[in-house]
């Protein structure tokens, strides 16, 4: 049986990218960049005024002058005015380009300005270049501003923006399918015998999914038949890129999914995994670029699942490029005496000194799903039996 750092591997060497996408800028937010962007021209393009004020020739000057001649007004968006004597100042707008033969200049707030003059304030020394942001420090024109599989969030679509793109290629999302099975299961909405229980597991899949920014494409609910279940699947796999099933994948004599992805030629790459709660986990793919998770079906070893295995391999298939694992501290010991890793829910909360920990928040078994309301996500602690000690530092997994 693997480990969860082996499945994981397993997981990564069988994906398939999914193909990129021209989009227009705005509709790029969300996405995997999928080639770099380099800068258009220097950024900033000019030596550029940070404050409202005026500019002049502050070195080499007589210290003791504190009034200049205000000889126009440099307002941003137009062309650099040119200073004619070290005698006048221009006053300048913040974004304006610094005047030509300016190297000084001086906030309003520090100044008086009247009948032409300006006359800095008592006390008040200028320095050159302060107030400046100076032409190419932030980068030079053809520098990499951004590297092929970032995500793309408001700075970057800022900066590709910045850069004049007016399109970016990104990954194209994945067709995903979300399938559920089981005769007891029932839609919220409709009526509930005593015998049967609310259908769960796909609304928690698909909001996972979509809060991630993977929405899934179809929401399908089979029967614990054989038959119904390896039609609907050869449609899903004829589809869809990734099919995200719940249930149906254990021993039981109904447990029909694993033989019916094999007949559909779901090539198994493992099924079961030593960890606690998802055991069962199965994972497969078919050519071309189909990749198949075939989750336990009770709703705690569901979301874990789809959290530790699910979300990074869609990650990957993006070409998103791996994060560093968030690591926290076990705020008290915890007993775990199983042959598996554990993974434990939990809540976040912070010490005086301001460190993360993480509160446990065990679960009164893979169906207690009610329990996991208020928790931030889960720890992965190391293969028992070992009792945990408080303060371990052990990778956290965030829903």
């Amino acid at each position: 049986m693997l480990t969860p750092a082996e499945a994981e591997a397993a997981i990564a060497a069988a994906l398939t990218r999914v193909p990129e996408e021209e989009l227009q800028l705005a509709a790029a937010a969300g996405r995997v960049l999928r080639h770099e962007v380099r800068a258009e021209r220097d950024a900033p393009p000019f030596d550029r005024v940070t404050m409202d004020g005026i500019a002049f020739a502050g070195a080499p000057q007589d210290p003791r002058r504190r009034q200049f001649r205000i000889a126009g007004i440099q307002a941003a968006g137009v062309p650099a005015l040119q200073l004619a004597s070290a005698d006048e100042c221009f006053e300048v707008m913040t974004g304006a380009v610094l005047p030509l033969g300016c190297d000084t200049v001086v906030p309003v707030e520090r100044l008086c300005m009247a009948d032409g003059i300006a006359t800095l304030e008592s006390g008040y020394e200028p320095a050159p270049w302060l107030h400046v942001h100076r032409r190419a420090s932030d980068a030079a024109g053809g520098d990499v501003l951004l590297a092929a599989g970032m995500p793309l969030g408001a700075p970057e679509i800022a900066i590709a923006a910045s850069a004049g793109l007016a399109r970016l290629s990104v990954s194209r999302l994945p067709r995903i399918a979300v399938i559920s099975t089981g005769d007891e299961l029932v839609d919220p909405g409709l009526p509930l015998q005593d015998h049967q229980v609310r259908r769960s597991n796909s609304y928690g899949l698909a909001a996972a999914l979509a809060l991630a920014g993977f929405a899934p494409v179809s929401d399908q609910h089979l029967p614990d038949r054989r038959d119904a279940i390896e039609q609907a699947l050869a449609r899903a796999l004829d589809e869809h890129e990734v099919l995200v099933l719940s249930g149906g994948v254990s021993a039981g004599r109904f447990d029909f999914v694993p033989d019916a992805l094999r007949a559909l030629g779901v090539t198994q790459v493992f099924h079961q995994v030593a960890q606690r709660p998802g055991r069962p986990l199965w994972f497969g793919t078919r050519a071309p670029g189909r990749t198949v998770f075939a989750l336990p079906g009770n709703p705690v070893s569901v979301l874990v699942c789809l959290v530790r295995y699910v979300r990074p391999a869609l990650r990957a298939m993006c070409a998103l490029r791996p994060s560093p694992q968030a690591q926290v501290a076990l705020a008290q010991a915890v007993d775990f005496q199983a042959p598996l890793s554990c993974f434990l829910p939990v809540r976040l909360r912070y010490d005086q000194d301001g460190r993360t920990q993480a509160e446990p928040r065990p679960t009164g078994g893979s169906g207690d799903f009610i329990s996991l309301a208020g928790t931030d996500g889960f720890v992965e602690l190391p293969r028992g039996p070992a009792t945990h000690p408080a303060g371990l530092v052990v990778p956290f997994h965030g829903w």
